[in-house]
């Protein structure tokens, strides 16, 4: 009853595990000795059982973490691990500390929710495991409504135990500017002062970027962080009258429209600008990727959007990192070879789509796909919702989020040229992070499946293949996790809830 389904899961039928008093984390191995502390923590957070970290061979009743090359399984080292329940102890096994910490999420997942002062026991099982896709993600839109450092904590803290790995932060845009720039320190000054709906505003300080990149590293989570560019930029526009094309700052923006604001381009003065913010941020980014977003530019020409992308695209190579960008910078040629794009079109491509995301595979990258008819979180579940939106084909309900495939897209676009998949939450009409996990709960599980869980059978005929009954009891199951853990979630009714199947 794990999300997201295991590649191998044996219920052995043996006695199971108890969590007796006295009962050890046993390490060993590069880096497991960080996840055993997490292990610590989650128990005594999870079930109020505080168990030492040490190092010593492993007695009856301990839960041991191997860290070696040949742990894990064969063919998956990165992040493939093996997990044995058995009346004598625990033991994970991975060939790398980000494998044994997902091996530490789905014993989280094994552990009963309802722990605390009873005997913990588990199901005698045995597991052996690995991912589909190396990039799975979830992404944050913290500029049109601002999130505070311990919410974006709160959000790591919830996606992990879905083995998420990447966490997109969408850091600028018309509603605000969301990260400090030495140089130009108007951008958070002004352009981070309000957001969506004339919301608070808010920005992260160098040191607090910082803090959130080493608290998502330390659960192995990448940072990815979205400039978004040359395009969804007022808040940038309104802070510095010179990067408009008209030498004028607009008011700043707290609506929901788009397409409306360009950068000047071609300009030396924002070339510099562009030069600079990639720079900063890429010094703070330890993580491979930097985004530039390049998404709905209707206000900037086609040649000088292709020519922006083009530079930016090199300035983000020059800086170390692999650019990120929405498929539509997929019409630019010339983009640094190894260029990663984002699919946000729809099941059924619309437009030159397909065609534009083909275009980052033949220039040596990437495709990392997030349709937004049921990879976008932020879509309503039912007509009628307080929050949230329905342009991109809305509702989306949990089955919808669920029976799709990322390799059944976009034709010619198959699991070799797929990273990974990506589920967004934009936050024009979201202003909590109680309300994102609403949104986000149960429908990010479903995502974070089709990311970590093998592909279905070959048949033309996703529905057919994803067992959705199976899929939903095992987020009943989940939800009693996320109660004892304090995450918000959304009630849908294609689940039968604990509660509800006792009534």
């Amino acid at each position: 009853m794990v999300v997201p389904r295991p590649a191998q899961l044996e219920n052995t039928g043996d006695a199971p595990f108890t969590l007796l008093p006295g009962a050890r984390i046993i390490v060993a191995g590069p880096g497991a000795d960080a996840v055993g502390r997490l292990l610590h923590v989650e128990l005594a957070t999870d079930c109020r059982r505080e168990l030492a970290v040490v190092h010593e061979p492993p007695a009856f009743g301990d839960i041991a973490i191997v860290i070696a090359d040949d742990e894990g399984p064969a063919g998956h080292p990165a992040e493939g691990y093996t997990l044995e329940v058995a009346a004598e102890g625990v033991r994970i096994g991975a060939a790398t500390a980000a494998g044994a910490f997902w091996g530490v999420q789905t014993l989280r997942q094994l552990v009963p929710a309802e722990c605390e002062g009873d005997a913990l026991t588990v199901d005698a099982v045995r597991i052996s495991d690995h991912p589909r896709f190396a990039y799975r993600g979830a992404m944050l839109d913290v500029a049109r409504h601002f999130f505070r450092v311990a919410d974006v904590k709160r959000f790591i803290d919830a996606v992990v135990l879905l083995k998420v790995n990447h966490l997109h932060l969408h850091l600028t845009d018309d509603q605000g500017w969301r990260v400090e720039i030495a140089g130009w320190p108007e951008l958070t000054r002004i352009g981070g002062s309000t957001g969506s709906d004339g919301s608070r505003g808010g920005y992260y300080t160098a040191d607090d970027y910082r803090e959130l990149v080493a608290y998502a590293a330390e659960r192995h989570v990448t940072i990815v962080p979205e400039l978004d560019m040359p395009g969804h930029t007022n808040a940038a526009l309104a802070s510095y009258p010179e990067l408009n094309p008209d030498g004028v700052a607009p008011a700043l923006y707290t609506g929901s429209e788009v397409g409306f604001s360009t950068l000047r381009t071609g300009d030396p003065v924002t070339d510099g600008f562009v030069r600079d913010v990639i720079r900063e941020v890429a010094a703070l980014t330890p993580g491979p990727y930097l985004h530039i977003g390049g998404d709905e530019c209707l206000s900037t020409s086609e040649t000088d959007f292709e020519a922006f992308v083009r530079r930016a695209a090199q300035l983000v190579a020059e800086a170390g990192k692999i650019p990120v960008g929405w498929h539509e910078m997929g019409r630019a040629a010339g983009l640094p070879e190894g260029t990663v794009g984002q699919y946000w079109s729809f099941r059924v491509p619309r437009g030159d789509a397909a065609e534009e995301t083909l275009a980052f595979v033949r220039g040596g990258g990437a495709v990392i796909m997030s349709p937004a008819d049921v990879a976008y979180l932020d879509i309503v579940y039912e007509e009628g919702d307080p929050i949230g939106q329905d342009w991109a084909d809305g509702p989306t309900d949990l089955r919808s989020a669920y029976q799709w495939d990322p390799a059944r897209i976009v034709p010619g676009l198959g699991d070799a040229h797929i990273l990974g998949v990506e589920a967004p939450v934009w936050t024009e009409t979201i202003a909590t992070i109680e309300e994102v996990e609403r949104m986000a709960f149960p429908r990010l599980a479903a995502v974070a499946e089709i990311g970590w869980s093998e592909a279905p059978a070959d048949t033309a005929e996703v529905v057919s293949t994803r067992d959705f009954d199976e899929f939903a009891a095992r987020v009943a199951r989940l939800a009693e996790h996320w109660d004892a853990l304090g995450t918000s979630y959304r009630r849908v009714a294609e689940v039968l809830w604990p509660e509800d199947a006792t009534s």
